[in-house]
């Protein structure tokens, strides 16, 4: 039978063919076809010929031809044909599609569409026959019945294409559907119900099979729709995350995890290398993600913005064109991110509307440790991010030296951005391995080119990624080495800080360590200062770091890195003998700096007491060096006043008179290394070594002998009495300065050694108060011929020589030390009110200094442990004294010039807190903790930190309590400045929600209610505490509005003829206070709240952006967001009240007019931005809320109309104090010009707020239209604005002008002044 339609279908005459497949059964012809398949012979011919012979102009025919068709079909589903027989039955069915009538294709189609929703396809190979049926579909133009109805081709493809992405979808037809998609000619709205379901699908197949159909997917993209797609695999893939991250953080041990970790990532990178190659291909798909992604950054930030789209961002920085774009965009997200956070942390109103908002540097991170997942593509981008994050936001250069907090806790949002990039890098450095030479390689890069500008944060950085794998980076030595060469050009701080962080380095690679040697002895011989000094901190830093052996293992070290890590005994040329020659060999080359300029030998004397404390053995060598040095300037002889060849110590070259050896900080180097000596190496070594110790003794029997020839001295005996000439202007002027600063520095030195060897003798104690009376005269000569002078020597003061510890030991002795023993002893010293002044003095310059630079000058004076130990045991001391003897108290006894004690005793406690607060914010509870004094460890640790301050915030307040009892005269500001300060510092620390807060809360708001003091700055400060507190409580709007009408009952109304009712909420507010401070300050905090309200407007805004809901869903989708809109109303109707008071009030001229104007100008633009979120919210024409309707009313009755009249008051008050300038004519030409410019400054602001005011009432018409409401029927337009000019007016202003030229022309003839170009002059500024 085959033969037969095979040889009929070779002939000429199709007729034939037709007729005998006529006589043919259907189901014989279906299983000719079946086993013919099946044998794979001939299939396709055969095929051929009954098509040819089944044309579809025949019913018959065509009916055939469907029959062949399915049955085609199924053969292919079954899957019992060879695949090269399969594909080529495919081919014949995709060309015969065509010729099929519209109804068959229907019922073909119709088929497919049933098939696939009872999952009955076998392997879904006959699919790739839909799109060309659909396809065929399309073209037909007449009506086919369809169901019930009558519907063109295209129609009956929409309906099928509806049905199909209405049913159900089996797993595995899911990827080959998709792509059949691709094919078919779709609508829009088609594309839509196809993304939808496929979207839909993400959920429910293996993690396996997502992204070949995200392929699909992103291929089918390109037919419209790209946002949907991008947002559904973004959103699909972060609720993957969520649910992964609260697998693993979860407590109770899961037994089936859903989707391992490895697996998921691995998918994700698939996925987003997919995305990134579809972009490539189409760069409509790269707009839309951006700004996507943009819209995000408005709104809710976690719905767009997560660890999957910030991993398929930085992928995305591989295609140049959009490079540029991702990391603008990733930067201002992370700042943005920081800011808000800030801003929410700051306010207990936002915090109340807003839950917490998620972190987008903890979403980086994420993606830093996903990244280990054979994430390459996005390695480059994170570290490419990272250094453009510290690029952009590290700290910038101002005129005095940037602070580097030991610490390092950041807190503006710039620094803490700066913080992200370099934690971004460590943790990429510590992941890929592969892109660690480009991390090591750009840092110093950067710390090489950048020497000018500040740059410790990339020292830091260098500093982590060495300490965390100094043996890996050994393959990095040639860049160090590299380095190494320019050390001699870069600024000393930079060669410190860059030696600290390679310095683990050097323990491992000799070969380093050699490099390092021979550029710092060739730097030692250098002409630039800058890098001798470098060289002489280079070796000190070897010194401290290499042990000889028997050195003392000394647990006080402040080690920046823990070397058990990094000694490893890898090369036996690394022991400790070998250190001794190479420290040796060092100090040999140290000596030769002896010799040097002052600067140099400063840098030595100053490194070396820490050198001796890591490293012992040197005792010897360091020892005979500073007694050699030091025997340069010595009188040996006994009797010989002054013991020091001071002229020995000052170089004069021609006019140029400086300093060459700072004898003051050789001695001070000496006395802390003899004193370490004593304490630590002594009592270990033995008797036989005797001959060894002979130095120790004669520095001692040295510092005895200058200690008692320097009492004996008179300042005649160095030429410094009271007739010296000490102006900076002569020669010997500079060199009676620098001898006076040396034989201060001594005394000091001095004071510190005697007492620290006293052991409470009395005669000591008397030579102590013998050398600070020479101090204190040398001082007040100084400072008196300061004053007189113009020169500013004061502002100079040198650092005092006295080390934090003694200071903190001297301290505790003064004041708290209670032993019978010490009594008389001490009462030599307690005796002298100006040597206790003098050592609470010290404490305050020290803290001064660690608040300036972050670590104190003298021996552990970088060591952040030791420092915050003594500042415990001195705040302590000064608690005590000035709880124990108030100033009221001390004062009434004597009055003496300066501060009392008491009083820099406080001045100590706020520099203190301070200085806590910026430096170890870790250690408050310790701090706290070491306040209370030492008690039961256990008891103690389970009282809060809260509780701790509170109890300290309780004693200030009571002193300021009596301070605000006292009367007036007696009234101390500064001391009530400081109190208010030191609480302001203390109240930082209570938790906003506890009691304690509240408490706090209610006693400053009392001060400030029953208080009046006409002191601006106490006002200032309470004030600040007031709000600072309040907005952490809740919103400080009624608290403004309180305030205003203060303000206005004191300072009047702009209208003269009324009388004003004085309001008297709070005491503090007065005639004095009231403008400018307190007004001042209500303004800023108006500001704020502005800003607040602002930035929630925003934030709405974004939401409705991103909001694509579709009409009958929107009704509901501004419902979450009706608190916000609620709480914005209440602010700003509050806030209005809070201008309506101040716009009325006869403010003086100046900052309070200005700011006021400025801030009215704010308030009406966000106003208009509330009209302009209200129209994009009602675009379907419903009202506005009634609260909204009560605003606008508000606003038009009780803030415009005031507006402009103030604008007047202004204006004529400006006009009066031009017509008021007089004198001589000069003066007054010279006044008026003054006056005008003044007045054009401060009249600035008037357009601009007349501008906001037009472009409210501009939006509020639109609104108006829109919802239907008039809302304009509160405004009324003012007249402010009319500029016609008044002819009778203007007569009567130029009538009064001559006259007056007129009047003072006859009074000032003699001046010779000519009258025309003067009234010109005036006419022209007008």
């Amino acid at each position: 039978m085959d033969q037969k339609i095979l040889t009929l279908a070779a002939g000429k005459s199709v007729d034939r063919l037709q007729e005998f497949l006529q006589t043919l059964k259907e189901d014989d012809l279906v299983n000719l076809l079946q086993s013919e398949a099946v044998k794979g012979e001939a299939v396709g011919a055969l095929l051929r010929a009954i098509f040819k012979g089944s044309p579809c102009s025949e019913e018959a025919g065509a009916l055939r031809r469907l029959k062949i068709y399915t049955s085609c079909i199924q053969l292919v589903e079954s899957g019992d044909l060879q695949n090269e027989v399969a594909s080529e039955i495919i081919g014949l069915l995709m060309l015969e599609a065509h010729n099929f009538p519209g109804p068959s294709l229907v019922k073909l189609a119709n088929e497919f569409v049933d098939a696939i929703k009872e999952g009955s396809l076998m392997n879904g190979k006959s699919l790739e026959l839909l799109p060309i049926i659909l396809t065929a579909l399309v073209t037909k133009k007449e009506n086919l019945a369809y169901g019930k109805d009558e519907l063109s081709g295209e129609e009956c493809k929409k309906q099928l294409i509806n049905t199909l992405c209405s049913g159900r979808w089996d797993r595995q037809y899911v990827v080959p559907l998709t792509s059949m998609f691709k094919d078919v000619p779709l609508t829009a709205e088609e594309v839509g119900f196809v993304m939808e379901k496929v979207l839909k699908m993400f959920s429910k197949l293996n993690l396996q099979e997502v992204p070949p159909l995200v392929y699909q997917l992103l291929v089918l993209s390109s037919k419209g729709n790209r946002k949907r797609v991008l947002e559904g695999i973004i959103a699909f893939f972060n609720e993957l995350d969520k649910q992964h991250n609260e697998e693993e953080s979860g407590n109770e041990l899961l037994e089936v995890v859903t989707v391992p970790a490895d697996e998921l990532r691995h998918v994700e990178g698939t996925v987003i290398l997919h995305i990134v190659f579809a972009i490539k291909l189409d760069c409509e798909l790269g707009k839309e993600l951006l700004k996507h992604l943009k819209a995000g950054q408005q709104g809710d930030f976690s719905n767009n913005i997560c660890p999957f789209s910030i991993a398929l961002l930085l992928s995305l920085t591989r295609i140049q064109r959009f490079e540029e774009q991702v990391f603008d965009l990733l930067r201002t997200s992370v700042v943005k991110n920081f800011k808000d956070l800030q801003l929410l942390q700051g306010s207990k109103f936002l915090q109340n509307l807003i839950p917490h908002r998620s972190c987008v540097s903890a979403m980086i991170l994420e993606v830093v440790q996903n990244s280990v997942h054979s994430w390459d593509h996005v390695t480059q981008g994170l570290v490419e991010l990272g250094f453009i994050l510290m690029d952009s936001y590290g700290p910038k250069k101002i005129l005095d030296e940037p602070i580097e907090t030991s610490s390092g806790l950041s807190k503006t949002p710039k620094q803490q951005t700066c913080t992200l990039g370099a934690d971004i890098l460590l943790e990429t450095f510590k992941i890929h391995e592969i892109i660690r030479q480009e991390i090591l390689e750009q840092v110093l890069n950067r710390v090489v080119t950048r020497a000018s500008s500040p740059i410790s944060h990339y020292l830091d950085l260098l500093s982590n990624i060495i300490m965390c794998s100094p043996l890996v980076l050994q393959s990095c030595s040639s860049k160090v080495t590299e380095t190494f060469d320019y050390l001699s050009f870069l600024p000393l701080q930079t060669v410190q800080g860059l030696l600290k962080a390679v310095q683990p380095l050097l323990k491992v690679s000799m070969s380093m360590r050699d490099s390092l040697i021979l550029v710092l002895r060739k730097a030692m011989f250098a002409s630039r200062l800058d890098a001798r000094k470098s060289a002489v901190a280079g070796f000190l830093l070897l010194l401290k770091n290499f042990k000889v052996l028997g050195s003392l293992s000394s647990s006080q070290c402040s080690q920046s890195i823990g070397v058990s890590q990094v000694f490893v005994d890898v090369h036996s040329r690394y022991n400790s003998v070998a250190n001794e020659t190479f420290c040796l060999e060092i100090m040999d080359s140290l000596r030769r700096c002896l010799g040097q300029q002052a600067d140099v030998r400063l840098m030595l004397y100053e490194g070396f007491y820490d050198v001796l404390r890591r490293n012992s053995q040197l005792a010897n060598s360091i020892m005979h060096t500073l007694l050699s040095q030091l025997k340069q300037f010595y009188e040996p002889q006994p009797d010989v006043l002054p013991p020091l060849k001071l002229e020995a110590c000052i170089l004069t070259q021609g006019d140029q008179i400086s300093l060459q050896e700072p004898l003051d900080h050789l001695l001070c180097c000496i006395q802390h290394c003899l004193a370490w000596y004593k304490s630590r190496v002594m009592p270990l070594q033995q008797e036989e070594e005797e001959e060894e110790e002979g130095f120790y003794q004669d520095l001692d029997d040295m510092l005895e002998s200058i200690t008692s020839r320097m009492i004996k001295s008179e300042l005649e005996d160095f030429e410094l009495d009271k007739s010296a000439d000490f102006s900076q202007s002569t020669g010997i002027g500079i060199k009676n300065n620098i001898c006076a600063s040396l034989v201060m520095g001594i005394c000091e030195v001095l004071i510190e050694y005697n007492f620290s060897i006293s052991n409470f003798s009395k005669n000591k104690f008397e030579e102590v108060l013998s050398l600070f009376t020479c101090y204190k005269k040398l001082s007040d000569i100084l400072n008196e011929k300061a004053g007189k002078g113009k020169t500013k020597t004061t502002s100079k003061t040198h650092d005092s020589f006295l080390s934090l510890n003694f200071v903190s030991e001297l301290l505790t002795a003064l004041f708290r030390d209670s032993t019978q023993s010490h009594e008389e002893s001490l009462s030599v010293l307690r005796s002298s009110s100006e040597f206790m002044h003098y050592a609470v003095s010290a404490a305050l310059q020290k803290v001064q200094q660690l608040k300036k630079t972050g670590h104190v000058s003298g021996p552990h004076g970088q060591n952040p442990e030791k420092i915050f130990q003594n500042l415990c045991d001195i705040t302590r001391v000064l608690l005590w004294r000035y709880i124990s003897i108030p100033t009221s108290v001390e004062e009434s006894g004597k009055k003496e010039k300066g501060k009392s004690i008491s009083l820099l005793c406080l001045e100590g406690l706020q520099k203190i807190f301070s200085a806590v607060h910026q430096f170890y914010q870790p250690k408050i509870p310790l701090f706290l903790r070491a306040l209370d004094g030492p008690g039961d460890e256990g008891e103690e640790a389970e009282v809060s930190v809260t509780q701790r301050a509170a109890f300290q915030i309780r004693q200030f307040q009571r002193s300021l309590l009596n301070l605000l009892s006292s009367q007036e005269e007696d009234f101390n500001s500064k001391e009530a400045v400081l109190l208010v300060s030191v609480i302001a510092s203390l109240s930082k620390l209570l938790e906003p929600s506890s009691p304690q807060f509240v408490q706090m809360l209610s006693w400053t708001s009392k001060i400030c209610k029953e208080n009046s003091r006409e002191d601006a700055s106490f006002c200032k400060g309470l004030m600040n505490l007031l709000f600072s507190l309040h907005v952490l409580y809740k919103s400080p709007v009624t608290l403004l509005r309180d305030l205003s009408q203060d303000i206005h009952g004191h300072l009047g109304d702009i209208d003269q003829d009324i009388e004003m009712e004085k309001t008297n909420h709070f005491a503090l507010v007065n005639l004095r206070t009231a403008a400018p401070t307190v007004c001042l300050l209500v303004l800023s905090q108006a500001e704020t709240v502005l800003e607040e309200v602002d930035w929630l407007i925003i934030k709405l805004k974004g939401q409705l952006s991103q909001e694509t809901v579709s009409e009958e869903s929107s009704s509901q989708a501004t419902l979450p967001n009706r608190p916000i809109e609620k709480a914005i109303i209440m602010q700003l109707g509050t806030l209005l009240t809070f201008f309506h008071e101040l716009v009325q009030t006869a403010l003086p001229s100046g900052s309070c007019v200005d700011t006021l104007l400025k801030d009215l100008c704010k308030m009406y633009t966000i106003l208009t931005a509330l009209v302009r979120y209200y129209l994009q919210v009602y675009r379907n024409s419903r009202g506005i809320p009634k609260i909204m309707e009560k605003l606008v009313k508000l606003s038009g009755s009780h803030l415009t109309p005031l507006c402009y009249s103030f604008i007047s008051y202004v204006q004529n008050k400006k006009t009066k104090s031009l017509k008021h300038t007089g004198g001589k004519k000069k003066e007054k030409a010279a006044a008026v010009a003054m006056a005008m410019a003044r007045v054009l400054r401060e009249t600035k602001p008037i357009p601009n707020l007349i501008f906001a005011i037009e472009q409210y009432e501009k939006f509020l018409i639109q609104l108006s239209k829109r919802s239907k409401v008039n809302l304009m029927q509160h405004m009324k337009l003012s007249t402010s604005r009319d500029f016609k000019i008044k002819g009778n007016i203007l007569d009567m202003v130029l009538r009064e002008d001559e006259e007056d030229e007129h009047d003072e022309d006859t009074a000032s003839e003699h001046e010779g002044q000519n009258k025309e170009p003067a009234k010109k002059k005036r006419k022209k500024n007008k």
